[in-house]
């Protein structure tokens, strides 16, 4: 197989101590697959240079965003940046390096060897908090109960799209969304888009530091910080109106026939 122009976008907020190294690794495991290959990140209003790690190399476009607005709406603005490069593909994953280069393959492959329109990375080995771990095993349970089917990592950063699938998807979801993949993955299932899951190994966030992640590092934090409980409350209160209720704009997303790209109706 070989891709003609392969996109990898990545939010990031302040990972100037280890993207370039995990963009490094990516280029070095899908060169073999893909004629080109352009990474853009959408850098968060990062403090710590992550723009200036990355201003030398070539293939990487920085897409600085005016304001601080967190995870959500930075992963929607890389994804509209990267599909105005017109991809062949396009695969969405975080800045804070917490996969690894080798599962790239892995998920393009998949993608090309089947009718699918997107290919979710499943994260096995995962080392986030417990609180983090139930939370998404309390939205995985949502979603199946209010669609009728599980999916098995619902709110995984690393996804390989068709393009004209991502276009209908972001242009669906409201720009500040919190939980963008969540309604991705609920949109996926109402929609019948096909969907193929891959196993991934998830790794702890490269950087040393804990300026780049929102939540905090790892299992030392015992309780779950006051800012996740209020983010919880507020990210399932925004899936249940925009995806899960029986008025909800997402409850279905369909491709035009004889449309240009992207285009899309709810």
């Amino acid at each position: 197989m070989s891709i003609p122009h392969l996109v990898v976008v990545m939010p990031a907020f302040n990972e100037a101590e280890s993207i370039a190294g995990f963009i490094d690794e990516i280029r070095d495991c899908v060169t073999p697959l893909v004629e080109r290959v352009t990474f853009v990140v959408a850098d968060d209003q990062s403090t710590d240079g992550t723009a200036a790690a990355l201003a030398d190399i070539t293939d990487v476009q920085v897409e600085r965003q005016a304001v601080n607005r967190g995870h959500g709406p930075t992963a929607l603005a890389a994804y509209r940046a990267g599909l105005a490069l017109s991809p062949d593909v396009l695969v969405h994953v975080d800045g804070d390096g917490q996969f690894l280069g080798t599962d790239f393959p892995v998920l393009l492959r998949a993608l090309a060897s089947s009718d699918a329109d997107v290919v979710h990375g499943v994260r096995g080995g995962r080392t986030d908090p417990w609180y983090r771990k139930v939370l998404t095993g309390c939205v995985r349970l949502l979603v199946a109960l209010a669609s009728g089917r599980g999916v098995p990592d619902v709110n995984t950063p690393l996804r390989a799209y068709r393009p004209e699938v991502a276009q209908a998807l972001v242009s669906a979801v409201p720009d500040e969304s919190l939980v963008p993949h969540v309604h991705f993955s609920l949109a996926e299932v109402h929609s019948g888009f096909t969907v193929r899951y891959v196993r991934v190994r998830s790794i702890p966030r490269r950087g040393a530091s804990t300026t780049g992640t929102m939540w905090g590092r790892g299992p030392r934090i015992a309780l779950p910080p006051a800012r996740l409980r209020t983010f919880a409350v507020e990210a399932l209160g925004e899936v249940w109106r925009t995806s899960l209720s029986p008025t909800a704009p997402l409850r279905g997303i369909h491709l035009i026939p004889d449309a240009p790209a992207g285009a899309a109706k709810p």
